[in-house]
């Protein structure tokens, strides 16, 4: 024979204590769903503001500085032995190659 539910009728204060144990969990749940929702809002919004001023600073300003002397003397060796090497165009397409493999997730962030 099936048991019935329940309904908390007859079980004084011992009903009452458990609906409002459920309600109280089900509500911090929604709480905290509310929050992880509005975090990630946030994040998005952060992220975008972040972009904006990255991209304001890249437009003032490109370039980066790099310190490596053999690197610098590869580059200067091929400048002085090759018409038209330009060791600027040379250094970003490597930069960029090699930043695109690296942080991969960040590249795209950037790709519009």
């Amino acid at each position: 024979m099936a048991r019935k539910r329940n309904s908390g009728l007859g079980l004084g204060l011992d009903a009452l204590i458990k609906e409002k144990t459920i309600d109280n969990q089900i509500s911090k749940k929604s709480e905290t769903v509310s929050t992880n929702i509005n975090n990630i809002k946030n994040q998005k919004e952060d992220e975008s503001q972040l972009k904006a001023i990255i991209f304001k600073e890249v437009e003032k300003n490109p370039r980066i500085t790099l310190w490596s002397q053999k690197s610098s003397a590869v580059f200067r060796y091929l400048k002085k032995t090759q018409p038209e090497f330009s060791i600027s165009k040379e250094a970003s397409i490597l930069i960029d190659e090699a930043v695109k493999n690296k942080y991969p997730e960040i590249w795209e962030l950037f790709d519009d």
